[in-house]
């Protein structure tokens, strides 16, 4: 692989796999490219939850909006410019506020293989 430059217009944005709401994913860079990790781009509707027991280590940067996760070890709420991080394993509850949110991710390992 090679050096290259991403932005939100290059990700096709899906609904999450395995849930009905208003929550939609964009890989950017994944196993097709083949390089170790996964980065892309996620959309929260407003007032949106997603409760997932993490397959990957998660990474997610808010960029719009606001995201609130919840585990076993209490809530933490990131805004623009913040960074969530979900290990492997980690039973999570994720929420996006009234506003919505625009988050960037990494994954490692792939977060597609993984779900499988």
């Amino acid at each position: 692989m090679r050096v290259r430059k991403f932005g939100l217009s290059d990700a096709s944005l899906e609904r999450s796999p395995g849930q009905e709401g208003d929550i939609f994913a964009g890989n950017v860079i994944d196993q097709r490219h083949g390089g170790p990790i996964t980065i892309g781009y996620g959309r929260y509707g407003a007032n949106q939850r997603l409760e997932e027991t993490m397959a990957v280590d998660d990474v997610m940067l808010i960029l719009e909006g606001r995201i609130s996760v919840t585990s076993r070890d209490g809530t933490v709420t990131g805004g623009p410019g913040e960074f969530i991080y979900m290990p492997k394993g980690e039973a999570v509850t994720i929420r996006s506020h009234d506003e919505g949110a625009l988050t960037a991710y990494v994954t490692y390992p792939h977060w597609q293989e993984a779900h499988g």
